[in-house]
């Protein structure tokens, strides 16, 4: 059975008006998005706190969803975390999903008073936190003695809503990345592979067809040796035009420019969906064919990627 294509909107801007921050969340519902993101970062005008703004969101709607994309592990304890997390599940009905990653931005940690260690140093951490993390989700106490975390007899509550666990997504680019998230996700948020820390052209170079299709197949690949089945995946289109809508030159991600500057790189990667709302519906389903993706974030152009979802409201 192949798996419907869904949708995550951006989480809204927040200004002084909670009731507005509300009707902008509620409107991604009515409008047939399937979850709302929220990110973490920490610097250059990023505004929401990650577990607060989630809990917030859940509690002022009904049906859409809520995913952190990502939670940066070195932000969080992974037993509070875990707590946080199976909280807004009960108090929801079962509309969480944690998303996570290592973190790439260096001025997320710097700016805190935190060091920005090697990826293989946060990638070793990740891995110690999503054990821990299936294990307070699956268990009724978690007790973990590693390299980074020791938790003795920790009570797994509240238990979750959602069996065996709220959908844990992981962030990953790199071959590490790749393989831990094949050998522990649920979902698979297939990213470039951010070794320079920055967004440039060797990060858009990442995003290739070939590059991605590259990526899931060792995701699977990995998720077969831990004698799993394949996570689902996701991902994050940065160049969207919808030809047909009213503008069509709505609000843009931080990525566009550098995608865009690449289009040619880029031809028939996910990264650039450009046509009438029915072609960029058509182009979702034949990716879903060929890349296996059924999970989207179409960027923050709200107005116009809803006629996309509302063409595949059905699928």
């Amino acid at each position: 059975m192949v798996d419907p294509i869904r949708f995550i909107a951006p989480m809204p801007r927040l200004s002084q008006d909670g009731a507005r921050f509300v009707a902008d969340v509620r409107r991604l519902e009515s409008l047939g998005f399937h979850t709302v993101a929220v990110s973490q970062h920490v610097t250059k005008g990023w505004q929401l706190g990650l577990i607060a703004a989630m809990a917030y969101i859940a509690a002022s709607t009904s049906r859409i969803r809520v995913l952190s994309l990502v939670a940066q592990n070195d932000l969080h304890h992974p037993a509070l975390l875990s707590k946080d997390v199976a909280t807004i599940d009960v108090l929801s009905g079962g509309r969480v999903e944690l998303g996570i990653g290592t973190g790439w931005h260096a001025d997320d940690y710097t700016s805190i008073g935190l060091g920005f260690e090697s990826g293989r140093r946060r990638g070793a951490r990740l891995a110690e936190s999503l054990e821990i993390i299936r294990r307070y989700f699956t268990s009724d106490s978690v007790d973990f003695e590693g390299e980074h975390y020791n938790i003795k007899n920790l009570a797994a509550l509240p238990a979750c809503v959602q069996q065996p666990n709220p959908p844990i997504l992981v962030g990953a680019g790199g071959p590490m990345m790749l393989d831990l998230a094949g050998r522990t996700a649920d979902i698979v948020g297939i990213h470039a592979h951010m070794s320079e820390g920055r967004i440039n052209k060797a990060a858009v170079a990442e995003l290739t067809a070939d590059s991605i299709q590259h990526k899931i197949q060792r995701v699977g690949a990995a998720a077969a040796a831990a004698g799993r089945p394949s996570p689902r995946f996701q991902f994050s289109c940065y160049h969207v035009r919808v030809t047909d809508a009213p503008d069509d030159h709505g609000p843009r991600s931080s990525w566009a420019a550098g995608v865009e500057a690449e289009k040619d790189l880029l031809k028939g990667s996910p990264a650039v969906l450009v046509g009438t709302a029915a072609e960029c519906a058509e182009k979702l389903l034949e990716w879903r064919e060929r890349f296996g993706i059924t999970y989207w974030h179409l960027g923050p152009d709200i107005d116009a990627v809803s006629r996309i979802v509302d063409r595949l409201r059905s699928d």
